[in-house]
């Protein structure tokens, strides 16, 4: 599968290492191609790697994401976006504590189909789940089944099956998982790093 990760910061060549090791074809688009040369795979710029992708990934800055992938609407129109964002201000509170960033991309993008995933947890460990003991869980949220279905496959190929994903609903679900990094950010103190991870365990019927 062809994916276009959007920025080049931790979080996006890590998650570019893992779908290459997963046998995917990665390519980076950045507003300054020029200054990631050093990377692999390519970095291009924002039209050339989201040209013929299949999944568009947004690794921008939370906080700057929903501004800049609103000016190319017409660029990403008939994608899926996969938005792994947590937008906060430099104090750490929620951009938009009624809402959600993933809500906020689906009413600005209204032809491309946005799934929210990814945001409850460390790069390192969204590539890697085996690295904890135990299995832990995964969330999804969108309006498009077949574009969350898309999403979910490529979960599976990071190391995620099914049984570890909990699909929430549509894109306004995406405001639990979002708030949720208020908890995440006081447990990585208290755990001191971010190498964990939650589970849901279903009580017996």
């Amino acid at each position: 599968m062809k994916i276009a990760v959007l920025g080049t910061g931790h979080m996006g060549t890590t998650l570019a290492e893992g779908f290459r090791r997963a046998g995917h074809t990665v390519t980076f688009g950045s507003r300054h191609p020029e200054l990631h040369q050093d990377l692999a795979p390519a970095v291009t710029d924002y039209a050339s790697a989201v040209q013929d992708s299949d999944l568009v990934i947004s690794a921008l800055q939370a906080s700057a994401a929903l501004e800049a992938l609103s000016a190319h609407e017409d660029l990403l129109a008939g994608h899926v976006l996969l938005d792994i964002g947590n937008a906060v201000t430099e104090r750490f509170e929620l951009m938009y504590p009624n809402t959600s960033l993933g809500s906020k991309l689906q009413q600005a993008l209204p032809r491309t189909r946005v799934v929210k995933s990814l945001n409850t947890l460390a790069g390192t460990v969204a590539v890697e789940p085996s690295a904890i003991s135990e299995p832990t869980t995964v969330f999804l949220s969108g309006d498009d089944p077949d574009a969350k279905s898309l999403v979910s496959g490529l979960l599976v190929d990071l190391g995620w099956p099914v049984e570890q994903q909990v699909d929430l609903g549509g894109i306004e679900t995406a405001r639990g998982p979002e708030h949720y990094f208020l908890l995440f950010a006081t447990l990585m103190q208290a755990l001191r790093g971010p190498r964990w991870n939650i589970a849901i365990h279903r009580a017996a019927a």
